[in-house]
């Protein structure tokens, strides 16, 4: 794939469109253990695109369709929420949260030729990918503003990744992180931070040494918290847990979205947006990921450290009102690692598997 190919699909989306895809669990009734059947719900759903498997065998994975707007996407997703719990009732429960709370560290992965070479490449540490996470495709109608706009939205994945943080409890325990999901990710390449791309030359000739060398064949191992979807032309934001609820998914949506458009605008205003050096972003991802909207983040110019709620809060003040941002101000409150380890004091591991799937 050429420069001129990837320029025209970053060009061809209508602007400001988004997609939702939502990573989810199937729980055993009883037990409210993973449950590898998630091919069997997909069955009863008769070939509705809206749902997929994902690598392990008790994960489902929810796609809305292109939506004008937050607050439609959302709903579209919340619908499709409905539909496949009807689904899977006779089957299990289903929840959504950055990781489960006490399953085994070892999954059950789902027998999909995908898949399969993905285990042969990878081994146990596919088996750990039990983690979940909430996508957001989001398409900005020109190529020049959406890499822009991709490099500049680096430096936000650590306030994105404080406020969703939705993964404390692990393998039964508390892990002293607000989301261990990406310590989790991490086992397999191209995780995390991902590289300024300063040119779509530079993104062509990436496409095509991974091709070449066989050690990305197909784009969608590209695997980084934020990425150029070079099929939709989109801008994919891969940073958030998933939620487990609809308000605290539209809270996040609406925050992401936000940004986005925030940087594009000052993009078609005529300024340069910064690009910082990834160590930096990196630093302030690692304190997203320990302290989640309790801890402090660096400036990425000065240095100077300051608490993430007020960050959060500031970068609130400076994005138009939109729905969905009232359940963002609720999560810079109390997001969802706060409130998952207020259940477990009360009722214990098994007790927060069973609020995650009320909630779902």
């Amino acid at each position: 794939m050429n420069a001129d190919t990837l320029r025209a699909r970053f060009d061809a989306p209508d602007e400001l469109g988004i997609g939702i895809e939502e990573e989810l669990f199937l729980l055993d009734p009883e037990t409210l253990d993973l449950l590898p059947r998630a091919r069997e719900v997909l069955e009863r759903v008769d070939g509705d695109a809206r749902f997929k498997l994902e690598m392990p065998a008790a994960q489902l994975e929810i796609v809305t369709p292109p939506c004008p707007d937050v607050a439609s996407a959302v709903a579209s997703l919340a619908a499709a929420r409905r539909d496949l719990a009807a689904a899977a009732a006779p089957i299990g429960r289903l929840m959504t949260a950055g990781a489960h709370p006490f399953a085994d560290e070892l999954g059950v992965l789902t027998d999909d030729p995908r898949y399969v070479r993905t285990l042969a490449e990878y081994g146990e540490r596919a088996r750990r990918q039990l983690v979940s996470g909430l996508h957001l495709h989001v398409s900005l109608g020109g190529a020049d503003r959406t890499l822009a706009v991709y490099n500049a939205m680096r430096s936000f994945l650590p306030e994105l990744a404080a406020l969703a943080a939705n993964a404390p409890l692990y393998a039964g325990r508390d892990t002293g992180l607000a989301s261990i999901r990406p310590t989790i990710a991490v086992y397999l390449q191209r995780q995390g931070v991902p590289p300024a791309i300063p040119s779509w030359e530079w993104m062509a000739d990436a496409l095509s040494w991974g091709e070449v060398s066989d050690t990305v064949p197909d784009p969608r191992k590209w695997w980084f918290e934020l990425r150029l979807h070079a099929t939709y032309g989109t801008l994919e934001l891969r940073v958030p847990d998933a939620q487990s609820s609809i308000d605290d998914l539209h809270g996040v949506a609406a925050f992401a979205c936000g940004l986005i458009h925030w940087l594009a605008g000052r993009f078609d205003a005529g300024e340069t947006l910064p690009v910082a050096d990834d160590w930096r972003i990196e630093e302030n991802r690692w304190a997203a990921m320990r302290d989640g909207v309790t801890g402090t983040l660096a400036d990425l110019e000065t240095g100077e450290r300051v608490n993430t709620r007020e960050v959060l809060l500031a970068r609130l003040a400076s994005l138009p009102d939109a729905p969905g941002l009232e359940h963002t101000r609720a999560l810079v409150r109390s997001n969802g690692a706060i409130r998952t380890r207020a259940v477990a004091a009360d009722a214990g591991v098994r007790g927060v598997a069973a609020w995650l799937a009320d909630r779902f």
